[in-house]
């Protein structure tokens, strides 16, 4: 089965922020969308640490070991850019002046409840840090995450069986299979990766879908 790789995939995120958006990307899989921006469209990206106007990662031996993302991993600061306390990150964040998130997920419910902090393994992050003021903080929530586990199991679910970061937050699903709406009546497949059929994604997906629009 076909599947988009990482880079494909954060290609896709990065293709719908529209401009001038001012975008959070989360620790993970949605620093990869930085390098995958359209040239030429103005997008403004947020680091909860402290940093506005990040751009594409350093080349190899150019990086600054003082301009860093949340997720500790070097970054480049466009013209304009700024860093500041983390303290007045978070009040961008909780003033709602982001106006998307970007952020990994271990599940996802129908509803759009998020779970992206812990799983109960030994190795688990303590604590839920600042992706639960993002959920809620952002105008708009898109996830970025595999399809499936390891073990072949949906992580779009009925019922999230990991803790919350926060409860129906969640705008838009994309994955290495489908982009999918979370909306009040259900979830809307967008778009579905080239070669796999509606019915095919519903298998994998194990709950309800609403099929994409097909235009005339």
């Amino acid at each position: 089965m076909k599947k988009l790789d990482r880079k494909q995939l954060a290609a896709r995120v990065a293709r719908d922020i529209p401009e001038g958006a001012y975008v959070n990307l989360g620790i993970g899989l949605p620093t990869l969308v930085a390098d995958f921006l359209p040239k030429g469209r103005e997008i403004i990206l947020h680091s909860e640490n402290g940093v506005l106007g990040i751009g594409p990662k350093p080349a190899p031996g150019e990086e600054d070991e003082d301009l860093i993302n949340a997720g500790k991993e070097p970054v480049t600061l466009l013209t304009g850019g700024a860093y500041f306390h983390h303290a007045d990150s978070f009040g961008m964040i909780r003033g709602r002046h982001l106006d998307f998130a970007v952020l990994g997920a271990f599940q996802v419910s129908a509803r759009g409840d998020l779970a992206n902090w812990h799983t109960g393994a030994p190795d688990a992050i303590p604590a839920v840090g600042g992706a639960m003021d993002l959920a809620v903080g952002a105008k708009k929530v898109l996830v970025m995450m595999e399809h499936l586990t390891k073990s072949g199991e949906s992580k779009i679910v009925e019922r999230c069986s990991y803790p919350l970061t926060a409860a129906r937050c969640v705008d838009r699903i994309y994955t290495d299979l489908a982009v999918i709406d979370v909306k009040p009546d259900g979830l809307h497949v967008v778009d579905i990766v080239d070669g796999l059929d509606f019915q095919e994604l519903q298998r994998l997906t194990g709950v309800p879908l609403k099929k994409p629009l097909i235009a005339a």
